[in-house]
């Protein structure tokens, strides 16, 4: 299956620092990537990791990486790897997730792209599926102050 880059654009109704809280607090990651919260110092060359419930117990590392790029408002970029509970060979699928918010007018875009995927990645078609929820969760988390309820 060929692996092409995933890229989303989302136009908000709220600030750039609306937006990034959802992405880099633990309060807005837990509730727009499925109850995980990111842990990281948010340096470049720093690891972060996604833990949250799982079939495994309460503290399952879903996502992990290292931080490429942070700055405050305005971009994130980091290397992804799945947890080890969803593949063995986790360590060898690879890709980069990279985050930018820019202003408009009265609302802020934000663009993902999920790039440089390595061969043959199982990841692929999860990500490219699950993307859509956690941006939209974002959007609207941002714009109301509610997550959507994906009936699970």
């Amino acid at each position: 299956m060929e692996q092409r880059d995933l890229k989303y654009e989302f136009y908000i109704g709220a600030a750039p620092e609306t937006v990034w809280n959802a992405l880099v607090s633990p309060e807005g990651t837990r509730q727009t990537f499925f109850g995980s919260v990111i842990h990281s110092t948010f340096e470049a060359g720093a690891p972060y990791e996604y833990i949250g419930p799982g079939a495994e117990g309460p503290d399952v590392v879903h996502v992990y990486g290292t931080i490429l790029a942070y700055e405050p408002n305005k971009l994130l970029s980091m290397t992804e790897h799945p947890g080890a509970t969803y593949a063995a060979d986790h360590e060898t699928r690879t890709s980069r997730i990279t985050y930018t918010l820019e202003t408009m007018g009265g609302c802020t875009k934000l663009t993902l792209v999920n790039d440089q995927w390595s061969p043959d990645n199982a990841s692929y078609e999860n990500a490219e599926k699950h993307w859509w929820m956690i941006l939209s969760n974002i959007k609207t988390l941002c714009e109301t102050g509610k997550t959507l309820d994906f009936g699970w």
